[in-house]
């Protein structure tokens, strides 16, 4: 039977992955990465040398089938994205939907556990952990508005991802529709120049308005 391993990685800090992450990546026959440059960067950091293959969001057909091809002939892969787990507002979700379903049991789907920045931003944000709804990166313009009102009226922690290019977009909607809530913004999680801002809506946008180099890196924003 063949195996199919789902990877977690470092959001930012390559000290973060795990020893069982390290082993099953030394030992698979092919590594799919997202960006076979940002992995090249972690198998070089470990001396890990394996072949790899780039899947991502517009990968082909062609590229599944070949996929496909190495699992049938019993061949193991290993799945990771860029940072954190593989199929977390990540195009990984829909290769491994695909491969729970046209094989059914013949290939074991394994998931080897890490980092992720939606749990790594939650507990360390101060705000109520016990019960949250994640909304992975917002739509850029189809139904936003319906989700902050939705944001508005949740009686529990709402956690999305947002870019640098849209964080103040983002934040001034907090602030017209969720004026009263708490906020807490994560930046460059695990890296140099990690950061967790909390406050109102008000707060926060007008912080990353008058700091603008606080304005790159990617982003998790906690709503409560």
């Amino acid at each position: 039977m063949s195996k199919f391993y789902i990877v977690a990685t470092p959001i930012g800090n390559l000290g973060d992955i795990t020893f069982r992450a390290i082993s099953t990546l030394k030992s698979v026959d092919l590594i799919l990465c997202e960006d076979t440059r940002e992995t090249k960067k972690i198998l070089e950091k470990y001396s890990i040398s394996k072949p790899t293959m780039s899947y991502h969001a517009q990968s082909r057909l062609s590229k599944t089938d070949k996929i496909f091809e190495l699992l049938e002939v019993g061949k193991n892969l290993a799945l990771v994205s860029d940072a954190g787990t593989p199929g977390i507002s990540d195009p990984g979700a829909m290769l491994i939907s695909k491969i729970k379903n046209n094989f059914n049991h013949s290939v074991e789907v394994i998931p080897i556990p890490g980092p992720t920045a939606l749990i790594t931003a939650l507990s360390a944000s101060g705000l109520p952990t016990h019960e949250f709804t994640f909304l992975g990166f917002l739509p850029h313009k189809k139904n936003r508005e319906t989700l902050f009102k939705e944001i508005a009226l949740a009686k529990r922690t709402m956690v999305f991802y947002e870019s640098p290019h849209r964080i103040l977009k983002t934040l001034e909607s907090l602030v017209k529709f969720c004026p009263d809530k708490k906020v807490c913004v994560a930046r460059e999680l695990t890296k140099i120049y990690e950061e967790f801002k909390n406050g109102t809506p008000t707060q926060i946008l007008e912080y990353f308005q008058n700091n603008k180099e606080k304005q790159r890196g990617e982003f998790v924003v906690i709503v409560f």
